[in-house]
């Protein structure tokens, strides 16, 4: 029996590292700040730590894609798959480095922390997984080169999928392997043997690059390069990518707070927070498919962020009962509101930005998103210092914030269109004016956009 009938076979490899590459983080992800504290740190180390591979994946990701480009996809995924091994490969050399400190800080606004180490085995290991972290971005390149223009939207669905089951299995199996009697250094072992078992992966299963389509340097056209002033000149697109940091810094206020919450003010250990997160990756899984399928048929976008940041501001808020019957209410309220808001803010986003300035809008906006990301990791580690659990009231109203910020969306929106359509009828309603005109004179803002694509792509 097939099981994978509708899913082409030139990208399963693909996919299968997708999930493989996942699933090696997200093994480690539930007792990550259990060893930060082990080590000596505290929230705010934790935050730097995450910042840290934010910081450096915003450095090597636009080196790597454009190595991707001139070398291939398959060998910078080689480089970028062998960078992650190494990282797991120092992060277990980690828990035989002992004790030794290095500076002892104790800060009103940071917090007492010890930078130890093993501490810093483990900053040097995630820079190292940061630098060489392309991996998605260049997966992704290489599904395009291996998908028609018609089955890409699809091919990326399965992509968003392949990641999501692995981010399911991943907590729920270092929860199991964190309780044996080799404790935290088992789950590591595992992103050890799964980051190998994907780099074989790549090297045996991944077909080499004529799969990709080849494009003759004759055949490439002129076109203008979007600078930021073009995008920012979009109508409403200033509002839209504001939208966008917002979302990314709220919710990594509630990422870097959550697992410090949960184990050191409710005292539950890896098992029970791989078994939460598990629980919220299943519900994220069944959003983002059969449920945010059926309500972008029926209703708008902008209604979708409305009701979507709601439901996630309402999830944040809810984590503050700290009762497990509450939490795992709110994880079901987190998994509903993300997987609404998120994937519709970057629908109308991409619905803007039209097609002369696609990719540069959504590079932009990805850049704003991993701005906001180092910044409400690091802030994030520093407010939970002070706040505590009042935090995720803190996450909850910046991210509600946004529900207000879509409706100004719909109603400028609204207006922009009866605008639109009175300009329309004004033009359909006029008599026509007739020009005796020398071609020679007409300025050259009045010639055709053909006659100016000359040239070819630098």
């Amino acid at each position: 029996m097939n099981f994978l009938p509708n899913i082409p076979k030139a990208i399963i490899p693909i996919l299968v590292i997708n999930f493989i590459s996942t699933l090696s983080f997200s093994i480690v992800l539930p007792f990550l700040f259990i060893l930060v504290d082990d080590y000596g740190g505290n929230a705010f180390i934790y935050g730097i730590l995450g910042a840290t591979y934010s910081v450096f994946q915003l450095i090597g990701s636009p080196l790597l894609g454009t190595w991707s480009d001139k070398l291939g996809r398959r060998p910078i995924l080689l480089l970028s798959q062998f960078g992650t091994l190494v990282a797991w490969i120092i992060f277990l050399i980690s828990f035989y480095l002992g004790e030794a400190s290095i500076i002892d800080i104790n800060n009103p606004l940071l917090g007492a922390f010890v930078l130890t180490l093993p501490l810093m085995a483990l900053f040097f290991a995630r820079a190292l997984d940061g630098i060489t972290g392309g991996n998605v971005s260049v997966a992704n390149a290489y599904l395009v080169d291996v998908s028609t223009k018609e089955d890409r939207t699809k091919n990326f669905g399965y992509m968003s999928v392949s990641a999501s089951l692995g981010f399911v299995i991943g907590p729920a199996l270092a929860g199991l392997l964190g309780n044996t009697s080799l404790g935290l250094v088992l789950p590591v072992m595992s992103a050890i043997l799964i980051s190998a078992i994907a780099l074989l992966l790549i090297i045996f299963l991944l077909k080499p690059e004529e799969k990709e389509e080849k494009i003759e340097p004759e055949k490439i056209t002129t076109t203008k390069k979007s600078s930021f002033r073009d995008v920012l000149a979009i109508p409403h697109i200033k509002l839209l990518l504001l939208m966008n940091f917002i979302i990314f810094l709220g919710f990594n206020f509630f990422y870097i707070s959550f697992p410090v919450f949960i184990i050191l003010e409710i005292g539950w250990n890896e098992f029970e927070l791989g078994l939460l997160l598990t629980f919220l990756s299943l519900c994220m899984v069944l959003v983002q498919g059969p449920i945010l399928s059926r309500l972008s048929d029926k209703t708008s976008t902008n209604n979708l962020m409305i009701v979507g940041s709601v439901i996630l501001a309402v999830g944040f808020a809810i984590v503050t009962l700290e009762a497990t019957i509450y939490l795992y209410i709110a994880m079901v309220l987190v998994a509903v509101g993300n997987g609404v808001l998120y994937p519709s803010l970057i629908a109308t986003i991409s619905n803007h930005a039209g097609e002369e300035h696609q990719g540069a809008t959504q590079g932009y906006a990805a850049s704003s998103g991993s701005l906001a990301s180092i910044m409400g990791l690091i802030i994030g580690g520093v407010l939970y210092n002070l706040l505590k659990s009042t935090l995720f009231i803190f996450s909850a109203v910046t991210i509600f914030v946004l529900a207000f910020m879509a409706l100004r969306l719909r109603i400028v929106e609204k207006e922009h269109k009866l605008d639109s359509q009175s300009v329309d009828k004004l033009i359909k309603t006029s008599k026509p004016v007739v020009v005796n005109c020398d071609p020679m004179t007409v300025p050259k803002k009045f010639v055709s956009h053909s006659d100016l694509e000359e040239g070819s792509i630098s």
